[in-house]
């Protein structure tokens, strides 16, 4: 998505608010100089100490020993390793900030000093982990957030949420804090902010309205066989063809069921099946991850996934496949009338750099558990932060290279206007009334 064909001509605020976020804008730059090395150098730590879902206890116990620094109620292990952090501030709305903790199952190649050598154990192995979505920033911008909104209490009033969430990759982490009590146990949030860094350039700020990333399905599919001698494959069922027509057959849904003008993403992202090249298998696992903006696809893709296994284990004179939901979450709806207020608020700050996307241009095909607090009445809006210097983007333009994107493990935004900016959009999104109601505060 071109930052360049994104930008609109915005609404100017009303002049008292521009001003107001212009003085808070200033300070907020103070303190980030004041900060920034702190933020960075937690920033490395945790890139070079990567944690796997719902094993984020090291990132927990700093992020938690930050926020109480900074002068927040915290308490900790909320849905297995999340983090709260509440700072009341006189009347107003509850606010929700988040920010996720867990990093990937994948090694690293990015060749940073700091760069992660982290083994965990996912899913029964041993595998390298990495930071290749840039969580380690995002933990890092949460405590820039706390430090900020607690200097400037002048400038805004309410009570603030900070959520330090676990699981974001396994689509996980912010239903357990939810299921935890997350909106019974602590003040509920009128509304919520979050930001994710992105291969974009340094600089940009990207506030989309309406529909922002896809909703994300995946499934675990066990095609039971009969095993058997592979000299002799008539005694057996074997379920490695019938996977393997599955494999093929799904792929139908969306190329003939679904409206080609529609989005929609079905991939197989693993196989697992047999010992022994003379070993037929009893069985046989497809692992599918399903991709949608539109509730009526998401419902195409997963019937036509259920059906088309069924339908392969029949042909393959098998038992009926075993179909294991693995989880998911919607799609993420930005609030409409926040996105027009936060462009409009932010605008002065970040000048050209700041990119509003209306309603009718397509979302992200990832995806992103924030749409959990959403879809559970926290109305909110999730920026998208530029993280690549333009002339390293320049540069690798220049030699046909592609720009690695979130979870390629060369994937390494310069830490330093990830952090600011999205810091500075949250923190001035706050102090300048970005609301549902889509008003500036007056």
């Amino acid at each position: 998505m071109g930052a360049a064909s994104l930008l609109l001509p915005l609404t100017a605020i009303p002049a008292a608010t521009a001003a107001d976020v212009g003085a808070a804008a200033r300070q907020l730059d103070a303190l980030l100089d004041r900060d920034y090395p702190a933020l960075e150098a937690l920033y490395k730590d945790l890139h070079a100490h990567p944690e796997l879902a719902m094993q984020e206890v090291r990132t927990a116990k700093l992020l938690a020993d930050h926020l109480r620094k900074a002068g927040f109620a915290v308490t900790e292990k909320v849905g297995t390793t999340g983090v709260v952090g509440v700072m009341r501030n006189g009347d107003g709305p509850t606010i929700l900030v988040r920010a996720d903790m867990d990093a990937l199952p994948m090694e690293e190649k990015t060749g940073l000093a700091w760069a992660s050598k982290v083994r965990a154990t996912y899913e029964g192995r041993e595998t390298p982990v990495m930071h290749a979505c840039g969580h380690d920033t995002h933990v890092a911008y949460l405590v820039g957030v706390a430090r900020s909104l607690a200097a400037l209490r002048d400038s805004w009033s309410g009570t603030v949420v900070l959520i330090g969430q676990p699981a974001e990759e396994a689509l996980g982490g912010a239903r357990a804090m939810l299921d935890d009590g997350l909106l019974t146990r602590f003040p509920r949030p009128d509304f919520g902010f979050a930001a994710h860094v992105t291969n974009l350039p340094a600089g940009s700020v990207v506030v989309k309205a309406g529909a922002t990333s896809s909703a994300s399905d995946s499934y675990a599919i066990t095609f039971h066989g009969r095993g058997g001698h592979g000299s002799m494959p008539s005694a057996t069922i074997d379920p490695i063809p019938i996977a393997a027509r599955f494999v093929t057959d799904v792929q139908t849904v969306v190329s003939r069921e679904k409206d080609p003008g529609a989005f929609g993403v079905l991939t197989i992202g693993a196989i697992n099946a047999g010992s022994a090249p003379n070993i037929i298998p009893d069985t046989a696992e497809v692992k599918v991850n399903l991709r949608s903006h539109a509730d009526d696809v998401r419902l195409l893709l997963k019937n036509g996934t259920v059906r088309a296994a069924k339908a392969a284990a029949q042909m393959g004179n098998a038992p009926e496949p075993t179909v294991a939901y693995l989880g998911g979450t919607g799609a993420l709806i930005n609030d409409h009338a926040m996105a027009a207020a936060g462009a409009a608020v932010l605008k002065p700050v970040f000048g050209a750099g700041l990119v509003f996307a209306p309603s009718t241009t397509p979302p992200m095909s990832a995806s992103e558990d924030f749409s959990e607090f959403v879809e559970a009445g926290v109305p909110s809006l999730y920026f998208v932060i530029g993280g690549y210097d333009p002339a390293a983007l320049a540069a690798l333009k220049a030699k046909g290279e592609a720009v690695p994107t979130n979870h390629s493990p060369f994937f390494a935004p310069s830490p330093e206007p990830a952090i600011r900016n999205a810091v500075k959009a949250i923190v001035l999104s706050i102090i300048g009334g970005v609301r549902p109601d889509g008003e500036p505060r007056p």
